[in-house]
């Protein structure tokens, strides 16, 4: 016989090669043999596939069609396959729903396929109601795939002009984790651009969720500052909340911290928002329109609560990750200085979590870039590392040696920071087997250890002061570990004698 081209084959057979697993996907019995075939029928015990349990049949089916979808073209999924796809929506087991909307999340990221998916109002309904589902995988796979939709001016449209919007808020009802579910689909989507938040805006959502974070609820307000500080992160986010007035009310909120007694709830919380704020506007401009946060922050580092001089650490590390962030934090004089002389003991005595904190902090804090490398910050930089401890080259030193591999790697990175720095690097110089410390590869247990060791070996090769300062002998000491990379073990070689023992 003449057998048909593989053109004229392809479709229909691709179709008919998945209809045998839709069945146990659906939750339905297997379709009947066609007429005129007769089953085959084997003993029992031959057939011990046929005791496995029903969900572990579903859990074959959907490993099998995961990977013969992934070679489907989108738009041949949707055209042909629409059908099962909502059936998949409404399966009792989550692992179908999953695949069900991961398979819808591809048909939107293609730009021919995303319009059948805005056309089928039914499928996205259901979407939209896996959100409230009880399995956190399925709600996050169906705000993923939702906040793909809503990233085309088409599916905006779909999702806040018409009916479907009614079905977002009736799922916001359902209870409040899932209300907060939507909230972040909300935010995701109104991060991308100022006519995703228009859209946002106008339904209402945002307002919701702003009048939820200036509430009395001091729970509700924990979790809804995190979401609007996700919002703050772009430019167009930042001028709405701005705008509404919303930044001003966050700053009242803390003013009126010190006489709530539930403020521990949510005031870490409110201080991260300003703190990335500053990084991404201006720290000295928010620092001076809104002086409560830096005296809030400087109350919190003086506290004797771990846990809110933890988040003050973490802050006080994104304010002076940048050079104006540091020079506000310079103009508070004594004040600061004091403080680094806490947070330089908190890095030694304090639990292993905050110690890796204050670590990580006083990295940020002390790292300049080259270019910006100037006397007076390069004199600043060296007087905070001072004001850290009586020693501080020894304190660190110290932190290293220590047989926990974070805090060792802590350590170095507080070496690496300042290692382009000319003041560091006549320290090191001057501080007894401290170079030979560097250089030296059996101090390294693990591969974070090593690879921290390399970047701070690093750091001291690529300083244009390092030749003059640690002289030849140790700079080509230093070049030579460069070279050979993180991980270089030196040979030895063995004599074997024989009649030896």
């Amino acid at each position: 016989r003449t057998q048909p081209s593989a053109e004229a084959q392809s479709a229909p057979s691709r179709r008919l090669a998945l209809l045998p697993l839709l069945p146990a996907v659906r939750g339905a019995p297997s379709p009947p043999p066609a007429a005129g075939v007769q089953a085959r029928r084997s003993p029992p015990d031959r057939l011990g596939f046929l005791s496995v349990p029903p969900r572990e049949q579903v859990s074959a089916c959907v490993s099998v069609l995961e990977r013969l979808l992934q070679a489907l073209d989108p738009v041949y999924i949707i055209q042909n396959l629409r059908e099962e796809l909502q059936k998949g929506l409404f399966h009792p087991d989550d692992s179908v729903k999953i695949l069900t909307i991961s398979q819808v999340g591809r048909i939107v990221e293609n730009s021919d396929a995303v319009t059948e998916i805005i056309n089928s109002p039914e499928l996205l309904r259901q979407i939209i109601n896996c959100i409230g589902g009880e399995k956190i995988a399925v709600a996050k796979e169906a705000i993923k795939s939702l906040s793909r939709i809503a990233q085309t001016q088409d599916g905006l449209e779909a999702l806040f002009v018409s009916s479907l919007l009614s079905d977002l808020k009736n799922v916001m009802a359902t209870n409040d984790i899932v209300r907060y579910r939507v909230y972040e689909l909300i935010v995701e989507i109104s991060s991308v651009s100022a006519d995703s938040l228009n859209y946002c805006a106008n339904s209402g959502l945002i307002s919701e969720l702003i009048g939820e974070l200036t509430g009395d609820d001091v729970l509700v307000r924990a979790a809804c500052i995190e979401m609007v500080t996700t919002l703050a992160h772009t430019p167009h986010g930042r001028q709405y909340l701005a705008q509404q007035g919303i930044i001003d009310k966050i700053s009242n909120i803390i003013v009126g911290a010190e006489s709530d007694p539930f403020s521990g709830f949510y005031l870490p919380g409110f201080v991260k928002f300003f703190g990335n704020l500053a990084v991404v506007d201006s720290p000295q401009q928010i620092c001076e329109r809104y002086p409560v946060f830096m005296e809030k922050v400087f109350e919190m580092a003086e506290s004797h609560d771990p846990t809110m001089i933890g988040v003050a650490v973490d802050t006080l590390g994104i304010l002076g990750s940048n050079v104006e962030g540091k020079q506000v934090l310079q103009k508070t004089r004594s004040r600061f200085q004091n403080l680094l002389n806490r947070i330089g003991h908190q890095a030694k005595n304090a639990p292993t979590e905050l110690r890796l904190r204050c670590l990580d902090a006083i990295a940020s804090l002390l790292y300049l870039p080259p270019e910006q490398q100037t006397e007076d910050l390069l004199r600043m930089t060296e007087s905070w590392f001072t004001s850290l401890s009586s020693q501080p080259l020894e304190l660190f030193r110290s932190i290293s040696t220590q047989p926990f591999p974070d805090l060792h790697c802590g350590a170095l990175r507080v070496f690496t920071a300042i290692a382009n720095q000319p003041w560091a690097q006549k320290l090191m110089l001057d501080s007894p087997g401290f170079v030979e410390y560097v250089v030296d590869r059996s101090v390294e247990p693990d591969k974070a250890s090593k690879d921290a060791k390399y970047e701070l070996v690093k750091a001291l090769v690529n300083s244009k002061t390092i030749a003059e300062i640690f002289g030849n002998q140790y700079y080509l000491r230093l070049r030579a570990y460069l070279r050979e990379g993180p991980y270089y073990v030196k040979a030895v070689s063995t004599t074997a004698v024989e009649g030896v023992e």
